[in-house]
């Protein structure tokens, strides 16, 4: 075939439809965003394949005052160094993460009025600037319900944070990146956020479709399931069917990885420790536990077909393990190309393997795309 003709053919099937999305593609066409949480110092991220990263949120920074402040001089440096690394990586995105878990305890006081929201938003462009990285992502746990003990939550965070996020688009513009971290489970999903308002303002959300079996919970399950089971309700895909539900687009979902395990002590071994009783012991990195969770050591590891998701049982120390794996995040990947979605997301990057690790996995899934 000559060359004028193979070209105008191609353009032919292009305009039909007949050439197959790019790799790592979802099916609109749109890049899949892989989302790395990352808490280490500036020296870390050199240990990691950064190139097969969208997004790097630094996490995290802080509320004082009202205004967005950093951790101080390492997480500067931190911040600096992830930023540097978009001169290698041009398509790389660094955005700042404010709160996580006990790191927003005045958020609800500090957001409760027009002039405080106000002071947080034109400090928040002040810092993106002076960093130059690309936006912010909002990690209040949780506006409207109870999270950390004793920080404060009231009915009103839920308008409040709608209102947040209004000043923030206004102040930041069209160019700078808006997204949050939204809690995993039903009451978050129904009770902490105006989805439809807020929804059109932001470039995505982050669901933390880990911790759904956590640190306070007394008996065990899966922390980070993609599918439902007949005894738990809570996983990704319920979460991205009740956004489905409200209207909101798919290619604004991002649905979130467990680069750690939970694990829990006391567990009896009927159905090999899922869903029983149990205490929470402790989290363990995936780089960790990959070498500990063993035959060697007594644990024998299982796979439920209904959640796509592992778990191990040790019968002697009686202690359950509820993780992701290779595979779980593979098909957590293909599920969000499948679907449609804006990406994955995982918390955090430095408990990864160097190499040969979660992401790496992410990364070829995304790969052999669609």
């Amino acid at each position: 075939m000559k060359p004028q003709l193979l070209i105008l053919t191609l353009i032919v099937w292009a305009v039909a439809g007949v050439v197959k999305p790019a790799a790592g593609q979802s099916s609109n066409g749109k890049k899949l965003t892989v989302i790395a949480y990352y808490g280490g110092d500036a020296a870390a991220i050199d240990r990691y394949p950064v190139e097969k990263l969208t997004h790097i949120i630094y996490s995290f920074c802080y509320l004082r005052n009202n205004q967005l402040v950093t951790g101080g001089t390492d997480a500067n440096k931190a911040i600096r160094k992830l930023v540097s690394l978009k001169k290698k990586h041009p398509g790389l995105k660094v955005l700042l993460s404010l709160g996580g878990w006990g790191g927003c305890k005045t958020c609800s006081e500090a957001f409760s009025t027009a002039e405080g929201r106000l002071v947080f938003a034109r400090s928040t462009k002040k810092m993106i600037d002076s960093f130059m990285a690309d936006g912010i992502d909002l990690d209040w746990e949780y506006p409207a319900i109870e999270g950390p003990p004793g920080h404060r939550f009231a009915p009103e965070d839920r308008p409040n944070f709608t209102e947040l996020v209004r000043v923030l688009r206004k102040e930041l513009g069209d160019k700078l990146e808006i997204s949050f971290a939204a809690g995993g489970f039903p009451k978050f999903l129904e009770q902490s956020i105006e989805w439809t308002k807020v929804m059109p303002l932001l470039d995505r959300v982050n669901i933390m479709s880990y911790d759904l079996v956590h640190g306070y919970s007394v008996a065990t399950g899966h922390h980070t399931p993609l599918y439902s089971n007949a005894t738990q309700v809570e996983s990704a895909d319920d979460a991205v069917r009740y956004l489905d539900s409200l209207g909101i687009p798919r290619s604004k979902i991002v649905i979130g990885a467990a680069f750690y395990a939970r694990v829990f002590s006391g567990v009896d071994s009927v159905n090999n420790g899922l869903s029983r009783p149990g205490k929470f012991k402790s989290s363990v990195a995936y780089k960790t536990f990959i070498s500990d969770f063993t035959p060697g050591n007594g644990y024998q590891c299982y796979w439920d077909s209904t959640a796509s998701a592992p778990y191990c049982y040790n019968a002697v120390t009686k202690t359950f393990a509820t993780f992701d794996n290779l595979r779980s995040v593979r098909l957590k990947t293909r599920y969000a190309i499948d679907r449609g979605l804006n990406g994955i997301m995982f918390w955090e990057l430095k408990l990864d393997k160097n190499s040969g690790g979660l992401l790496d996995e992410i990364y070829k899934a995304k790969q052999e795309g669609r």
